[in-house]
């Protein structure tokens, strides 16, 4: 049988298989058929040691470790520079751990099978290290000292550590759904005993097919080319860490492959590499059924994690899984890498089906793609997105979604957030990130099928939180970004805060348009008349919101509760294209819509922002505060009623253009609100400043007769003129001075005429006394001076000019 091209390797012929031993340790071998019995070797306390020129077991075969039942390891080591190509049963006697080290590689056929009472660590690296520093190599056997008593530490990989193959049918195991994950113990495949450790550790290591198990205990996959890999000893026999490992390869599993330790005790799994890849409906999977708590998925690439596609027969998704059946709580997701792929139907999920909380996800990643559906098969027909996602099936509350990240694109119909089935509440969603980019483009026809960052609730719990930190935010093509009750729970609250910009654009399939919501309607074929469903708040804090081409931003109820509040702060604020932003209910009250905008509001092409309820509920109020606030091309501002009162509209601007209100809607722009059966309700427009539709103050256009201004006793002389237009700028009297509301200024910018010092000492002089001013004359070159003692006009009376 010939290995899968970039192995290398070939399976070699039973007869061909052999055990051997290489001479360096009292290792004896001896063989009955296709059976080997292995005895003596070199015991150092609890530790066994024997050594192999050759270690194969051919198909149908086995290798038996005839130790004493007080040995507590048993250490295995091939020296013979051949890859150990294992396809039948390796055993022990008692609970004693098996630690196999081959530097060429190791490759476990379809059939080969593990019966041990204690853990298995099969290992391509070059030696195994010790507490008291010594060593146990395969590539140096005379190094010193050679055996030792005390606990293994390490794993010294070497320069070129031969690959870990695991081949196998896969297993049919279902992860789809809302079902229960099947499948995920049985008796083939590579397994230890309940509560213990499997670990495989070398160069690149690949599942094909391949099944790996360990009843609640732990899984340890780990692709190491260079430095060295800790061990720890712990209840569950040991765990992997990698802080002075160099290089990393890659792990993969495919066609199906399985790494499971579903059981009632804490079980839990680790996987390191530079990719990691689970393709053709591979699984890795925690399944809770005791009382105690899950351990964690933990997964950590230095280049990749990719988890993508189905099994051929469509009944399994590649995917990672953290559940509980039991009283337990779940364990939790952690992945840990600069690029996470989740495509094609690929699973990231942690759930609970008890009264048991569920795990939570976390995420730490350069760049993270969620998309992509499969279509689905002919006898199931429906399709399957791409998820990342923390939900409760259980009475039990859901665990969080905390996603870090430079770069979040949701596309293709995938789905990251939190999600409730049953009567547990939701966890909380946390994504930071700097950009993120929400796309339904590719999905098809199905209204069903969108891209979305949701918390939403299908059953009776309430939905989580959704908090969304970013630099931009762009949904297009029928994005969603959202919380929503479906059923009879509540949503839960939405708070996005992006430091540039926010740009909502399109819509799919010329129906669904992309969104911020908050939104409680029923999503079930069956009605449920006595919903009363609260739909959640939404806060919105951006320097530039950007509305456009059918896109909108809502709060909405369509069962019997309450619609949410609407909260907006930006700089800049543009709707066009039919942008709108809405609050409104089916029954309830309707809810209310704050903007906060520090520049301009835009309203362009039918772009509309309205609060409506429906059924006896009362409409939303609008409160928008704005300096400037233009409306054009049939854009609306509307808080309308049904039977109940209509919302009232109150703004605060200091420019209100095209904007205008009216008891009705017209195709112009219209500001209303109003009952259709109910009381109107109020608009109310405080303008601060100088409102530009009032127009200017108008100046008397023909020049008033200066002879009708001036009183009888004023003198003039050849040459003399008085012209007066408008108003201001004139005593009522020439001989008299300006009145307060008359005073003329010079504005002239004197900071250019700067006095200088001087350093001379002079004497003060003595000043004359400040007399008041009676009066203003003007001089040869037309300026005006104020005078203390007015010239008398002689042979005329007091003047009496009127005001002008």
């Amino acid at each position: 049988m010939v290995l899968p091209v970039g192995f290398g390797l070939l399976w070699i012929n039973p007869l061909q298989a052999q055990v051997l031993p290489d001479g360096t340790l009292s290792t004896t071998v001896s063989q009955s058929g296709q059976n080997f019995t292995i005895n003596n070797g070199n015991r150092v306390g609890g530790n066994l040691f024997h050594s192999f020129s050759q270690f194969s077991v051919p198909r149908g075969g086995s290798a038996f470790f005839n130790n004493a039942l007080t040995i507590q390891n048993i250490f295995a080591r091939v020296t013979g520079e051949t890859v150990s190509n294992i396809d039948g049963l390796i055993r022990a006697n008692g609970t004693a751990n098996l630690f196999l080290l081959n530097p060429s590689g190791i490759l476990f056929g379809p059939n080969a099978r593990l019966n041990l009472g204690g853990s298995f660590l099969g290992s391509s690296a070059q030696s195994v290290l010790f507490q008291d520093g010594g060593q146990f190599s395969a590539s140096n056997t005379m190094a010193s000292p050679l055996l030792t008593m005390s606990a293994p530490i390490g794993l010294q990989m070497g320069t070129n550590p031969g690959p870990i193959n695991v081949q196998g049918a896969g297993r049919a195991t279902i992860l789809s759904g809302f079902s229960i994950v099947s499948g995920l113990t049985g008796t083939n495949g590579l397994q230890v005993a309940s509560g213990k450790t499997l670990a495989l550790v070398g160069g690149n290591v690949t599942l094909n097919g391949g099944v790996v198990v360990a009843p609640g205990g732990r899984i340890e996959l780990g692709s190491v080319m260079s430095g060295s890999v800790a061990l720890t000893s712990n209840t569950n026999g040991v765990s992997l860490s990698y802080p002075n490992a160099t290089s990393f390869g890659n792990v993969q599993m495919t066609q199906r492959a399985l790494a499971s330790v579903q059981g009632v005790r804490s079980g839990s799994v680790q996987i390191q590499g530079k990719q990691v890849s689970l393709r053709d409906g591979s699984i890795v999977a925690v399944q809770n059924l005791g009382s105690q708590k899950a351990g964690d998925i933990q997964v950590t690439a230095t280049e990749a994690v990719n988890i993508i596609g189905m099994s051929s027969d469509f009944r399994s998704s590649s995917g990672l899984i953290n559940e509980t059946l039991g009283t337990g709580a779940g364990g939790n997701i952690i992945l840990t890498t600069p690029n996470l792929t989740v495509d094609q139907g690929g699973y990231v999920v942690t759930r609970n089906f008890t009264a048991a909380s569920g795990g939570s996800i976390t995420v730490n990643a350069n760049d993270v793609l969620v998309g992509g559906i499969l279509p689905g098969s002919k006898t199931d027909p429906v399709p399957v997105s791409a998820v990342l996602v923390a939900a409760t099936y259980g009475s039990g509350k859901g665990g969080n979604l905390l996603l870090n990240t430079q770069n979040l694109s949701v596309v293709g119909g995938g789905y990251v957030g939190t999600r409730v089935f049953s009567t547990g509440a939701g966890g909380n969603t946390f994504v930071k990130a700097d950009a993120v980019r929400v796309s339904s483009f590719g999905t098809g026809d199905d209204p069903s099928l969108v891209s979305l960052i949701s918390a939403n609730s299908l059953g009776a719990g309430n939905a989580g939180n959704l908090h969304l930190d970013t630099r931009t935010l762009s949904i297009q093509d029928g994005g969603v970004v959202s919380v929503s009750a479906l059923h009879r729970g509540n949503a839960g609250n939405l708070f996005i805060n992006a430091s540039e910009s926010i740009d909502i654009s399109g819509v799919k399939n010329s129906s669904n348009p992309s969104y911020i919501g908050a939104v409680a309607r029923i999503y079930d074929v069956r009605p449920i008349p006595d919903s009363k469903a609260n739909a959640g708040n939404i806060t919105i804090n951006t320097p530039t919101l950007n509305i456009r081409n059918s896109g909108t931003v809502f709060v909405a109820n369509q069962v019997l509760g309450n619609a949410g509040e609407l909260t907006i702060h930006t700089d800049e604020l543009r709707l066009s294209d039919r942008g709108s932003i809405s609050a409104s209910t089916k029954v309830g009250e309707g809810g209310n819509i704050s903007l906060y905008v520090r520049d301009f509001v835009l309203l362009r092409d039918q772009s509309k922002i309205t609060a409506t309820a429906g059924g006896t509920g009362n409409g939303g109020d609008i409160n928008l505060k704005a300096p400037f606030i233009v409306g054009m091309g049939d854009s609306d501002i509307i808080a309308n009623a049904f039977k109940g009162r209509g919302g009232n509209i109150n703004i605060v601007t200091q420019a209100l253009l095209g904007l205008k209100y009216r008891d009705h809607l017209t195709p112009e722009n219209d500001i209303t609100a109003s009952s259709e059966f109910g009381l109107s309700g109020t608009v109310q427009v405080n303008t601060i400043g100088t409102d530009p539709n009032a127009g200017l103050t108008e100046l008397p256009v023909n020049v008033a007769d200066a002879s009708q201004k001036i009183a009888t006793g004023c003198s003039s002389t050849q040459g003399s003129q008085f012209v007066a237009t408008g108003r201001g700028g004139l005593p009522p009297n020439p001989n008299q001075e300006l009145t307060s509301d008359r005073t003329w200024n010079d504005l002239r910018d004197l900071s250019a005429y700067r006095g200088y010092s001087s350093t001379v000492v002079v004497q003060p002089a003595i000043q004359p006394m400040l007399v008041q001013a009676s009066g203003f004359q003007r001089n040869a070159d037309g300026s005006i001076v104020l005078i203390a003692n007015p010239v008398s006009v002689s042979n005329s009376s007091i003047a009496t000019c009127s005001r002008v």
